[in-house]
Parts: C-alpha cells; sequence; structure tokens
C-alpha cells in the first residue's frame, strides 16, 4: 500500500483492541458489512457510522465478518446498546459474485486484494439471521443497495424466482432503504428519547413486517396503497406486474403513498420517502470527518481496488432522473437530484489534493450520471405528484431546468484550486440533454459545456452511454434515439480537429436487453461499423431486482403496453447476441 496509517481516535473501531484504545466500555450501534472498512463518503457503511457519530453514539463497524467458523467475529463486540446495523456493501452481493451468465467471479472489488471469497451470497440475509439467533432480543437494521431494491416481492435472477420482501427472508426488524441518512436521524433521535424500538412504524423512508390483523399505524398525512399479495404474484405474473407499476409510479413521486403488501400471514409496511434533501443537509454528509482511505487493519494486505478507482474522485449529487428501464439508481437514490453546493465539493478537492499519493489529477467529478448537478423542475410542486419514471423520455419534460452552465463553472473553479493538474469526468454523460433535437432548451450554455468538457476534461476517452441501435430496444429501455448518438460523435470529431486533439468517444452497449433479437443485434453491429467504432464497453443483460428491465424478462411482456416482449433467455442466445458486438474479431 502506498499509505500506512495507524489506528486513532479518528477512525471508526473494528475490534475489541479498538475499543479499549478509546476506552469504551459499550456500543450504541454495531455495524456489519460486506465491504472492507474504507472511510470515505463514497462507500455507505462509513457515511453510516459517521451519521451516526455525529449524532452522539458511539459506533464500531465489523467489516466482512467470517460466517463460516465458529462466528466469533459476530459475538467479538458484544451487545449494542441500540440495534445491529447490516449492509451487504456497495454493490448488491450476486452482481458482486456473478457475470450475466451466472458463472462464478474470481475476484471482489471490495476487498483488500481484490480476493474473492470473504462475503457470502445474499450477506445482508445471511449476516442478520446470525445476529437474530445469537442476540435475539437485540433489534436488526438493514441497509443499502441490496436490501433497498428487495423491500418488496422481487425476481431473483440468480434463483429464477420470485422472492418475498428480504424483511422476511432476513428476519430484520426494520429496513431503512434509498440514501439512509435522513431517516437513521430520525430513528436515533426517537431512542434516544426513549421510544421502544418496536414502535418506530412511522419514520419516512423505512419498511417493517406486520401481522396480517394488525392495522397500519396512524399517520393522517399519508395515503395508502394495497398491493397484491405475494402468494398471487408467484401465481399470476399479470398481478406481480400491477404490483410493480404501483410500486414505480409511487416511487418516482415527491409525495408518494404508504405501500402494504401481504406476504403469509404478514404484511409488509412500505413508509412513504423523505422529500429529497437541501443543499446544506447533503453537504453535511459529505462535510463529515472521513479519513479518505482504507482502515489500517489492512495495511500490506494489498490494495482495494474499488477504493483505488475512486480515491481521487469527487461525487457531486445524488439521484438521477434518466429513468432507464434496467437501472436501480431511481429506486435507491430517487428520481429527484440532491446537489452538494460548490463550497462543500471545492472544500472535498482541497482535501483530496493533500492526500500523500495525489499526483495533481482528479479522476472524476461528478455523480450517476455526470451532468445532471443542480438540475431539477422550474415548479417543485409539479414535481412532488409526478408520477414520470424520466424527466428526459419519451420527451424532456418542460419544467425540468436543464442548464449547464453551473457545472461548467465548476469544473473551472475546481481546476482552479492549487495542486490540481487537471479534472477529468469518468461518469457517464447524458448526452441527450445537450441537444435541442431531443431538449429544446438546449443552447449555448449546453454547446460551452460540451466543448469545455471535452476539450479539457477528457482522460483519453469520452463514456457515453446509447446502449442500443434499435428503436423498439430503446423505447423499451426507455433510452433517447441512436441520432443523438451520431450527432454528438460528429460535434465530438469537430472538437477533435478545432483543438487537435487525439481522445475517443467510448459507447456503451447491452446485448440481450429484453425485445432485443438476433435482427436487432445485426443492426447494431452495421451501424457501429458504419461510424468505425469496435465496441469495448459492452455488457450482457442483468437483470436485478425491481426494475422494469428485470419485471419484462420474468413476465415477457411490457406491462404498461401489456405487449408481449422477445426474450433471450439460454446461454447460448446470450452469447451469440453479445458476439454480434465483435463483428470486427474472427472469434469471440
Amino acid at each position: 500500500m502506498k499509505h500506512q496509517p495507524v489506528f486513532n481516535n479518528k477512525w471508526l473501531p473494528t475490534t475489541k483492541k479498538e475499543l479499549e484504545f478509546l476506552g469504551w466500555d459499550e456500543l450504541d450501534v454495531i455495524l456489519f458489512s460486506g465491504d472492507a472498512y474504507v472511510d470515505h463518503p463514497s462507500f455507505g457503511p462509513a457515511v453510516v457510522g459517521r451519521v451516526l457519530e455525529a449524532e452522539g453514539l458511539k459506533v464500531a463497524i465489523v467489516p466482512q465478518p467470517n460466517w463460516q467458523d465458529d462466528l466469533r467475529d459476530f459475538r467479538k463486540l458484544g451487545r449494542p446498546r441500540y440495534f445491529f446495523g447490516v449492509t451487504a456493501g456497495n454493490m448488491d452481493s450476486m452482481v458482486n459474485h456473478y457475470t450475466a451468465a451466472r458463472r462464478l467471479r474470481s475476484d471482489d472489488a471490495y476487498t483488500p486484494g481484490g480476493k474473492s471469497g470473504f462475503r457470502p451470497d445474499y450477506p445482508t440475509i445471511i449476516y442478520s439471521k446470525i445476529l437474530k439467533e445469537i442476540y435475539p432480543e437485540v433489534p436488526v437494521v438493514i441497509g443499502g443497495i441490496e436490501a433497498s431494491m428487495r423491500r418488496l416481492s422481487h425476481y431473483d435472477y440468480w434463483k429464477d424466482r420470485l422472492e418475498p420482501s428480504i424483511l422476511v427472508s432476513s428476519t430484520a426488524d426494520l429496513l431503512i432503504y434509498g440514501m439512509g441518512e435522513q431517516p437513521l436521524r430520525e430513528v436515533v433521535r426517537l431512542l434516544l428519547k426513549g421510544v421502544p424500538f418496536s414502535s418506530l412504524k412511522t419514520v419516512p423512508q423505512t419498511a417493517f413486517i406486520l401481522s396480517e390483523d394488525e392495522s397500519l399505524p396512524v399517520q393522517k398525512m399519508w395515503k395508502d396503497l394495497p398491493l397484491h399479495p405475494f402468494e398471487k404474484c408467484v401465481a399470476d405474473k399479470k398481478l406481480f406486474a400491477e404490483n410493480f407499476m404501483r410500486f414505480e409510479k409511487e416511487s418516482n413521486k415527491m409525495v408518494s403513498a404508504r405501500l402494504s403488501e401481504p406476504s403469509g400471514s404478514r404484511k409488509i409496511v412500505i413508509n412513504p420517502p423523505y422529500l429529497p434533501m437541501e443543499e446544506e443537509e447533503a453537504d453535511r454528509s459529505y462535510d463529515l470527518p472521513y479519513m479518505y482511505m482504507p482502515h489500517p487493519r489492512y495495511n500490506k494486505k494489498g490494495d482495494i481496488p474499488a477504493w483505488e478507482m475512486i480515491k481521487f474522485s469527487v461525487n457531486i449529487h445524488r439521484g438521477c432522473f434518466g429513468g432507464c428501464s434496467f437501472c436501480a439508481i431511481a429506486a435507491h437514490q430517487g428520481k429527484q437530484i440532491v446537489s452538494r453546493s460548490e463550497k462543500s465539493i471545492l472544500k472535498e478537492v482541497t482535501k483530496i489534493s493533500q492526500l500523500s499519493d495525489f499526483k495533481g489529477y482528479i479522476s472524476d467529478i461528478g455523480g450517476p450520471s455526470a451532468n445532471m448537478y443542480r438540475m431539477k423542475g422550474k415548479n417543485q410542486d409539479l414535481c412532488k405528484v409526478c408520477s414520470r419514471p424520466s424527466c428526459i423520455w419519451p420527451a424532456v419534460c418542460i419544467n425540468l431546468n436543464t442548464t449547464h452552465k453551473p457545472l461548467t463553472d465548476l469544473y473551472r473553479k475546481v481546476d482552479g484550486i492549487g495542486g490540481i493538474k487537471k479534472s477529468f469526468i469518468g461518469s457517464g454523460v447524458r448526452y441527450d440533454l445537450l441537444f435541442p433535437e431531443w431538449n429544446k432548451a438546449a443552447g449555448r450554455d449546453e454547446a460551452e459545456y460540451l466543448e469545455e468538457l471535452v476539450r479539457n476534461h477528457v482522460s483519453g476517452r469520452l463514456k457515453v452511454a446509447p446502449e442500443h441501435t434499435s428503436p423498439g430496444v430503446l423505447a423499451l429501455m426507455r433510452k433517447a434515439p441512436f441520432e443523438l448518438f451520431r450527432k454528438l460523435k460528429s460535434r465530438f470529431d469537430n472538437i477533435m480537429k478545432k483543438y487537435d486533439l487525439k481522445y475517443e468517444i467510448i459507447p456503451y452497449f447491452i446485448s440481450s436487453h429484453p425485445g432485443c433479437s438476433d435482427q436487432e443485434m445485426k443492426a447494431l453491429a452495421a451501424e457501429v461499423k458504419s461510424l468505425g467504432i469496435k465496441p469495448e464497453q459492452v455488457q450482457d443483460f442483468t437483470p436485478t431486482p425491481m426494475t422494469l428491465s428485470t419485471l419484462m424478462y420474468y413476465t415477457g411482456f411490457d406491462p404498461y403496453s401489456g405487449k408481449k416482449v422477445y426474450v433471450a433467455r439460454n446461454s447460448e442466445d446470450k452469447k451469440r447476441q453479445k458476439g454480434y458486438f465483435f463483428w470486427y474479431k474472427k472469434k469471440f
């Protein structure tokens, strides 16, 4: 490792010895994570730990506990005063473990040395059940992307069947979905007031289980929306599709209903989310005292690939209003953009510039999408009740402010900080926002942004994601027409020529998406070949829980139109489709 930090009172403790160093006899909360402990705002467990610490609690993290021995890792720190927190980590464990062909991966980017085997499949379930067996009286709170996207009944690609809410399979007491700072702070506030954990039934952005004969807790400001029972969804795919549409429409609203889904002799209750954080509150999460490096326990154990990839990057916003059918971001982070202030971002850039191995280059200034910073509805009252899955498909909403000027200004301010030689944009750019052919509001600001981006912030390659060329497949994906990529490439080539640059534009594509047959893949190969592009950034569609694309994969139809959709299911079909990307190779 290039850095050799030592444990001190600035770290969250991970062992009994570290607790003794701090002089702590008892912990308030103990967190269990499937990832190695990296104290950085891009790593969810670290954020949760720092938020709890800021609320005055004594918090420890047990990263990647051994679940196959005598379970000493689950016992070593004892019983917390308030609850255990459990997360699989920054990635869904099944995506982390398996390829789209369900083949086991040989590495894990969130483990020192990139080694595999340090977490189980479904760690949220495994860790939670172990903790409930050892400490049945201690509440378990689950969260993170794995739990969040399984909060209701969902199709599990790896088991090839419908599964009930993860609350059922994990036996956890409470689920915090989405970005958890707001509900977490409210849970702590209530517990510190002496409210019993069992009474935490009206905290927004949480989910829990009631027995079938229990009434929903009184909350006069909330509307209630029942869903079909899990068992009926297993028997009837159309009912499952109806549940999904209700869930998606509600999750896209800023002010949504409380959902309840019967499951066996119980019912899953999903409280509506908090309103999106304001800038000041977002800053609060990023301004916490992170160490910006892996815990000292990993010294001499090898680099953590995920950390090495983002260590010199800055996340400037959360959320995405793109609404892509295959993406889980909106259902997890939200459709509304939550942006940080310039002051907070520049403060973090300055902090990064002072790291011992920093060489002057910021690897990314971005977020789920690179160029949605500070974009929001002009009339927020309309946004509160809008259930559109996307603000930019099938057309850009006239209520959406899409100016890129704040982002262009931010890029220039970052590059003006002492010690910064250059800042790059590694996140994917939504180029459909840049052209008046799709976004009628696009004009001089967007043209200036694109030129600034390409001229000063491309590290050899500009990443964009047209995903496909077929109009039919793109419509199912909720993506803009491929003609816009042609427009982007033409503008990109002109900027190359104007400034005598030698960069490349790299498009991302997906094969085997619902609606895509061999015919569409042949057309895609011909289209990209005509542009002189040899695709590299390609992937086979992987169905992940609670996305529209996954629902179409499972049911074989589009729930909104009722029309049948072709699905490539067997491995030979999927392999053949992916092969079309590599028309320029003799073998693939």
